[in-house]
């Protein structure tokens, strides 16, 4: 029985943030669903209920998310416990208004959320307002701030440099250098260094800018743009790391339920 079983949760966007609010959320005894694209663009896939989408089922650090064809059967299987994914690049409609919709899409702007889409909307980190398109914004970037709940005005804005790991930022992120088709020779989990290639854009080859474990890759088959996010290496070289929800993700999510239950609060 879940403790919150009558307050549906929407989160839109499965990458790694959004996977540690579905697992904070459903945890807590909230039933979450989640939208996706029919091409997620999650990098770290291997902890993103995002996979669901290309691999019908996934289980992310003991939670199971599911392919869900239909809004239908999205809201039943989110009501045994287990988290729906479902293609929906917009809110879909509902027989009632759910009780909260999160933006998880970290899109650094607000591209479609409304302060009505539900009895409680959040936005993760930059682009939200809380009081205008939100009633929560949660912060995340890395740091003393990290996941704390903003009733009233912005999270810290997007400064465009990855947060420090293990002493790197920019280099820790690969990125396309052209278009086109996008195809790995490397995998997530595996050690590389500096200067491996690590797949190709139609032939180009992309080569990691340091040493370290490959933590995340877009998935293959993509045509993808020059700049595109393509990969993210872990310079601290920990293996487990790719394979666990990350303590940032988690921290998001932490607030994610903060904000919730605060809500629930003032209602009771």
């Amino acid at each position: 029985m879940m403790l919150f079983g009558e307050h549906l949760v929407v989160v839109r966007g499965g990458g790694d943030l959004a996977t540690g609010t579905v697992y904070r959320l459903q945890r807590a005894g909230f039933p979450t669903l989640v939208l996706e694209l029919a091409r997620p663009l999650a990098i770290r896939r291997t902890v993103s209920v995002a996979s669901a989408v290309i691999e019908d089922h996934v289980v992310v650090d003991g939670l199971d998310a599911t392919r869900a064809d239909t809004i239908e059967e999205a809201v039943e299987v989110a009501g045994t416990g287990a988290i729906p994914v479902l293609v929906s690049p917009t809110l879909p409609r509902l027989t009632s208004v759910p009780s909260v919709v999160v933006d998880a899409r970290l899109a650094k702007r607000n591209i479609d959320t409304t302060i009505d889409d539900a009895s409680f909307v959040v936005g993760l980190g930059p682009g939200f307002t809380a009081g205008n398109d939100c009633h929560a914004v949660i912060e995340t970037m890395r740091g003393h701030d990290l996941g704390r709940v903003i009733w009233e005005g912005q999270a810290a804005p997007n400064t465009g440099v990855p947060g420090l790991v293990g002493g790197r930022t920019s280099e820790r992120v690969v990125r396309a250098e052209k278009s086109g088709m996008l195809s790995w020779n490397a995998s997530i989990g595996d050690l590389v260094v500096e200067g491996d290639v690590l797949g190709n854009i139609s032939g180009t080859p992309i080569r990691s800018r340091l040493g370290g474990v490959v933590r995340g890759l877009l998935a293959p088959g993509y045509e993808v743009e020059e700049n595109w996010k393509l990969a993210d290496i872990d310079p601290r070289a920990d293996t487990t790391a790719c394979f666990e929800i990350s303590d940032k993700s988690l921290a998001v999510g932490g607030g994610v339920v903060e904000a919730v239950l605060t809500w629930l609060n003032s209602r009771s």
